[in-house]
């Protein structure tokens, strides 16, 4: 690698700190080509994006951002794996390392907040960025279709009590 590739992933993987909600750090010695490529594309498919590099580069591309605080965990054999979301990258690793226990979690960051492994697990368990809106769109919508059927009951039962007259009237 050239300085000119180094410039530009220092850069790159600036970029991707600065902008991503959540960064997990781990430990990958082990890892086979086929299971890194396996975490690749679950990582992608939740929306998050996994890179190796080397430790240095890592370390410079994390000054001047929030997330400079884990800088003391890229020591060994180290991926990066990060994401707009908040809980998509924390979410995928964690899920991968209980099937795979060469995937070592190490800590990462939310924004300024140092997770250190089991902080990174605890963000994990919350759900995505995506059910929180369902759960938030369902918890609004209920109370309204409560009021519309609260709305709606006695009209319902005042035509019911003019069918059953009708009824009555027809029958005598």
């Amino acid at each position: 690698m050239d300085r000119a590739e180094k410039r530009e992933l220092v850069s790159s993987l600036n970029d991707a700190f600065k902008g991503a909600g959540s960064v997990v750090v781990a430990h990958y010695a082990g890892i086979t080509v086929a299971q890194m490529n396996d975490l690749r594309v679950k990582m992608g498919a939740a929306g998050g994006t996994v890179k190796v590099a080397k430790n240095r580069l890592a370390k410079i591309a994390l000054q001047g951002t929030e997330s400079e605080g884990i800088i003391d965990l890229f020591k060994g054999q180290t991926l990066i794996a990060y994401s707009d979301d908040p809980v998509a990258a924390p979410k995928v690793a964690s899920d991968f390392a209980k099937g795979n226990d060469k995937l070592v979690i190490l800590g990462g960051a939310m924004g300024s907040t140092t997770l250190d492994a089991d902080g990174v697990k605890a963000l994990a368990s919350l759900p995505s960025l995506d059910e929180l809106r369902a759960r938030l769109v369902g918890m609004i919508s209920t109370p309204a279709t409560r009021i519309a059927q609260v709305v709606n009951a006695p009209a319902g039962n005042v035509a019911r009590v003019i069918g059953a007259y009708a009824r009555k009237d027809e029958a005598a």
